[in-house]
């Protein structure tokens, strides 16, 4: 059976990409990183397997078109 996709926050985020946080949020709105996931009121996080995928190819690193994920980027309050 395979193992579940575990949620990430910011700060692991931040560890592992070596982005600062405004960098993060520029290329989520470029379309070149991961879009966060709305996992509370307030809270955020992102697919560990996205955040993987675009450390080993960042350059290249597209959206996979999943029609089980649902993410809420940008948030509805912003529309």
């Amino acid at each position: 059976m395979r193992e579940p996709d575990r949620i990430i926050r910011v700060k692991t985020v931040l560890v592992r990409t070596g982005l600062s946080r405004s960098t993060i949020y520029r290329k989520i709105a470029e379309g070149t990183f991961p879009a966060q996931l709305k996992i509370s009121t307030n809270g955020t996080g992102w697919h560990e397997s996205d955040i993987n995928r675009w450390i080993a190819d960042p350059t290249t690193w597209r959206p996979k078109r999943d029609p089980n994920r649902t993410v809420s980027w940008p948030p509805e309050e912003a529309l």
